[in-house]
């Protein structure tokens, strides 16, 4: 028999709102949601007031350690404090937000040393199966355009520091272009798909990155090129933007059930 697993989940926003409200409604068998945290516990208790099994609404991130898997959906801002107490405690970190966990990389050492497991769901990009199976041979480069409404772009660091300004745009423009690493620190919000996919290929400092802002863009475009000594291969996605957060997608969510539905079944498609 497939042993029953708890959840908690830090932060109510975009992802973790309608994860939350999955795991309440039986998507994902086998897995119970028992604490949430938020920045504002009122606006927490709202949201999960009509749940069928209400969850704990926690004050601390730290106190959401009590379940086997802590999710991460949670400002970048917020990542380590929500991480630490999880990995520390030595349980199942789910982190989404790919690029504060790639700027913070010796948290994998911390979670060996701690018996913890760090997994970082697919989120909006296809295709890092391949870029994984790519990886364990050579990978030559690999090269991720992300293209986005100037809303999706909105509060990033890198904009201010470098006064450019995105009102009124009429045209695409090319925002950023550099490596991974810069692009996390310069988007923390905006760009965990890069980070996610350095994580999986050649590293952040050799994933190329390129950041578009195109006010005729109604999706968030990634379109990815790899070459290696295996195979040279190609992928684009356009997801749909969340109404509540256009900076992230809908496929996002969907995404974590999937990585926790991956942990029980009998049948695992994909490496």
């Amino acid at each position: 028999m497939k042993s029953h697993k708890t959840v908690s989940i830090a932060g109510l926003g975009a992802i973790g709102l309608p994860l939350a409200r999955s795991l309440d409604q039986g998507r994902a068998p086998g897995f119970q949601l028992i604490s949430v945290n938020s920045r504002d516990p009122a606006k927490a208790h709202a949201a999960v007031a009509d749940f069928a099994a209400k969850p704990r609404v926690c004050i601390s991130a730290s106190d959401l350690v009590d379940a086997d898997i802590i999710i991460e959906a949670a400002p970048a801002a917020a990542f380590l404090g929500i991480a630490r107490p999880a990995i520390s405690a030595g349980k199942t970190f789910i982190a989404c937000s790919a690029g504060a966990l790639m700027r913070n990389i010796w948290l994998v050492e911390e979670a060996e040393r701690e018996g913890a497991r760090i997994i970082v769901p697919s989120g909006a990009l296809i295709g890092l199966d391949a870029v994984r199976a790519a990886a364990q041979g050579h990978i030559t480069s690999c090269t991720i355009e992300t293209r986005k409404s100037p809303s999706g772009w909105l509060g990033a660091p890198y904009l201010a520091e470098n006064a450019i300004t995105l009102e009124g745009l009429t045209e695409a423009e090319c925002i950023f272009e550099g490596n991974a690493l810069d692009a996390a620190a310069g988007f923390p919000a905006n760009v965990n798909v890069a980070a996610a996919l350095a994580m999986a290929g050649i590293g952040p400092l050799n994933t190329k990155v390129r950041l578009i802002a195109d006010p005729a863009a109604d999706r968030n475009i990634h379109h990815v090129v790899v070459d290696s000594d295996a195979a040279r291969f190609t992928m684009t996605v356009e997801g749909k933007p969340s109404p509540e957060n256009s900076r992230t997608g809908l496929l996002t969510p969907l995404s974590v059930i999937a990585c926790l539905r991956s942990l029980h079944e009998t049948l695992r498609v994909g490496s």
